[in-house]
C-alpha cells in the first residue's frame, strides 16, 4: 500500500499552471501564427485550479472550493491525487463547470514594465499553436488582431479584473483571521490513502461571530455570499471521493 498527497501551496507557487513558453503577442512577429482546435488534455493531470470570485458560485456546484495557504487564493479541487477527475479522453465532464482559468488557455497575460500593465500572451508550448501553415484560426489578419485574438483579449481582461477583486476578498479573510488550516484524507477500496494538505477553509464559528459592522460591509461587497458558497462547496468532498473511487476501479479493471 502507498499513500500520495497533494500540497496546495507548492502547486500554487508553480503557477501559472499549464503554461510552458508564454510569449507576448506581436502583429509583426506572429503575423502568420494560428491556433488549432484542441481539447482539455492539458488539464488532465492537475488536481486543482485557481478560480476567481465571479465564478465561485458556479464552481461551488461541482467542486470543493478551498484556499491555498501562503499566498491565499481560492482553488477548485478537481481530484485527490495527481489527476483531474473531471477530464477523460480529453473531454471535460459535460455537466460540470469549466473554470475560467482553464477556458482562457493557451492565452493569458504577461506583466509589462509598467507595474499595472499586462500584455496578451499565448503559450507557444501548447500543441495548438502553429507558427506556419493554414490549419487553425489566424491570430492576426492584415496586421490587425483577428476576432479570435480580440475575444481572447477581452476574456483575459475580464479575468484580470476578477483577480483584483479576488485578492481583495482574500485579504479581508486574512485580516479578520477567518481561515484555518485543514487536511483531507481518504482511503480507497484498494487500501491506498490519498489526501490533500496545505489548504485552508473559513472557520464557520468565527464567521458566525463577525461583528455587525463587518457583516454589513461584507454584505454590501458581496463577500458574505462568497463565504456561504465556499462553505457549502465543502460538501462536495464526498462526491469527489466517489469520483476518485470510480477512477481507481476503472484503472484496476
Amino acid at each position: 500500500m502507498s499513500s500520495r498527497s497533494q500540497n496546495a501551496p507548492e502547486a500554487a507557487r508553480r503557477l501559472p499552471l499549464f503554461y510552458r513558453e508564454p510569449v507576448p503577442l506581436s502583429s509583426i512577429t506572429h503575423a502568420d501564427w494560428r491556433l488549432k482546435d484542441g481539447d482539455a488534455s492539458f488539464a488532465a493531470e492537475t488536481a486543482f485550479v485557481p478560480i476567481v470570485v465571479g465564478e465561485l458560485a458556479a464552481a461551488a456546484r461541482n467542486y470543493p472550493i478551498v484556499f491555498a495557504a501562503g499566498d491565499v487564493a481560492p482553488v477548485a479541487l478537481l481530484g485527490l491525487e495527481h489527476d483531474n477527475l473531471f477530464v477523460a479522453d480529453g473531454a471535460w465532464t459535460a455537466d460540470a463547470y469549466v473554470p475560467a482559468y482553464v477556458r482562457r488557455y493557451p492565452f493569458g497575460f504577461i506583466a509589462t514594465e509598467n507595474p499595472d500593465g499586462f500584455a496578451l500572451a499565448v503559450d507557444t508550448g501548447s500543441g495548438r499553436v502553429t507558427q506556419a501553415g493554414d490549419v487553425g484560426a489566424a491570430l492576426f489578419e492584415d496586421g490587425r488582431p483577428s476576432d479570435l485574438t480580440v475575444q481572447a483579449l477581452a476574456f483575459c481582461e475580464a479575468f484580470q479584473g476578477e483577480v483584483a477583486a479576488t485578492q481583495a476578498f482574500c485579504a479581508a479573510l486574512v485580516a479578520t483571521d477567518m481561515l484555518i488550516d485543514r487536511r483531507a484524507d481518504a482511503t480507497l477500496p484498494d487500501g491506498r490513502t490519498v489526501g490533500l494538505e496545505g489548504f485552508q477553509i473559513v472557520d464557520a464559528e468565527k464567521f458566525a461571530g463577525l461583528a455587525d459592522d463587518v457583516v454589513l460591509d461584507w454584505h454590501k461587497r458581496g463577500w458574505l455570499a462568497l463565504v456561504h458558497f465556499h462553505l457549502t462547496s465543502l460538501e462536495r468532498f464526498s462526491a469527489l471521493l466517489s469520483r476518485q473511487e470510480a477512477r481507481a476501479a476503472v484503472t484496476r479493471s
